[in-house]
């Protein structure tokens, strides 16, 4: 185990896994690992092949989203010279190197359909066939333990993912939980990489004053553990006292405050709207850039994404044709805007932002026409 890689913190979670490590250690029962991106799912794989009997055999690991279908199979399972251009002589796989050993292969849920096929095969057999060989060459021990940020179950109920791959990696299942959920771990995760960075890179270590501890508890996160260690160490090297205090962080952990107050009951806003609507509103970037990238990646929650898409239309008063304006996208993205927030549950109902006379019956503004899926007048396009 690397020092920088260890199961940090005092809640009940990170209890309950170091009680769930120990006893994964003992068999050799592949596991499944769920966590939003960034939770620490490869460390919990590698303190699982640390406390197990192949501990001494090699882990090896592979991002399964990183790599398309053939050089995946290709990494996986090896190749037979001549069996693809550039293939000059035969090379084993993962598989084969993790005989004995460990394999953890990280966003499983996004392999194609034909590679689970493959990994399943693997699993049922343990037979090795490269890639352009006529039968199997080897039969291999290697235990496997998956990862994914995904809902495997959502993905089978929409036939991109298979059952059977399911039931058969998830023997035995790891949750990681985000960690805005365990706060209570925070402090002591910023005191180990805080003294981790400063070793490594002939620091002074310097002290967390009672502000900026406060301001980085409070902080939600998105990257999680991930983006702390990121932080931490950018924080280290920056660091010009031997105090570090909220003045020293950046603005999306500790923003200014907000130059208007929330109405009665409001909730408060994540620095990460903040963030975001900002560089939307005054440094004019597009929201596919600022929002959607992020999203996509799971680096942001869908509550974020609601959040910013009202703080839009109080802007424009329900408008959604001027909401894509506001965040710099150009009016033909209108439809695809209105479908993405549609996908993932995300728009939201103008009305609530709109304060007009009443309406004469049969009448309905055009934003509100689009967003129950019917046609507003005068137009014959249909979401």
């Amino acid at each position: 185990m690397r020092e920088d890689e260890d199961l940090i913190g005092r809640s009940a979670a990170i209890r309950e896994l170091r009680e769930e490590i120990a006893y994964a250690g003992r068999s050799d029962a592949k596991i499944l690992i769920t966590g939003e991106s960034g939770v620490g799912k490869e460390v919990l794989a590698r303190l699982v092949h640390q406390h197990s009997n192949r501990a001494r055999a090699q882990l090896v690991t592979i991002n399964c989203a990183g790599l398309p279908d053939s050089l995946l199979e290709s990494e996986l399972f090896g190749h037979v010279r001549g069996s693809f251009t550039g293939a000059y002589r035969d090379k084993a796989g993962l598989l084969e190197l993790a005989h004995n050993g460990t394999i953890f292969m990280d966003e499983i849920g996004e392999m194609s359909l034909r590679m689970q096929a493959l990994l399943l095969r693997f699993l049922e057999s343990g037979e090795i066939q490269r890639v352009g060989a006529e039968r199997p060459q080897a039969r291999v021990s290697v235990r496997v333990i998956a990862a994914t940020n995904r809902n495997l179950v959502e993905r089978i109920a929409s036939k991109d993912f298979r059952e059977d791959l399911y039931y058969r990696v998830n023997v035995i299942h790891l949750t990681v939980p985000p960690l805005r959920d365990r706060r209570e771990d925070i402090p002591e995760l910023l005191a180990h990489f805080i003294h981790y960075f400063s070793r490594r890179h002939n620091q002074s270590v310097p002290r967390l004053g009672d502000d900026a501890l406060e301001a980085l508890v409070g902080y939600r996160w998105p990257g999680n553990v991930r983006e702390l260690k990121n932080f931490v160490e950018r924080l280290v090297l920056r660091a010009r006292s031997g105090v570090i205090t909220v003045a020293d962080l950046p603005l999306e952990i500790s923003p200014p405050p907000m130059a208007r107050p929330p109405g009665p009951g409001a909730a408060q806003v994540p620095a990460i709207v903040d963030r975001m609507f900002d560089r939307m509103t005054r440094g004019h970037e597009s929201f596919w850039t600022v929002v959607y990238e992020p999203f996509m990646s799971r680096d942001m929650t869908r509550d974020d994404l609601r959040a910013i898409v009202s703080r839009g239309l109080e802007q424009t008063r329900g408008s959604y044709r001027i909401l894509v304006q506001l965040f710099n996208m150009p009016e033909s993205d209108y439809k695809r805007f209105l479908n993405f927030l549609r996908k993932h549950d995300c728009q939201m109902p103008f009305q609530r932002f709109r304060s007009l006379p009443p309406r004469s019956e049969g009448e309905r503004p055009e934003d509100e026409a689009d967003l129950t899926g019917g046609a507003a007048p005068g137009r014959s396009d249909v979401l």
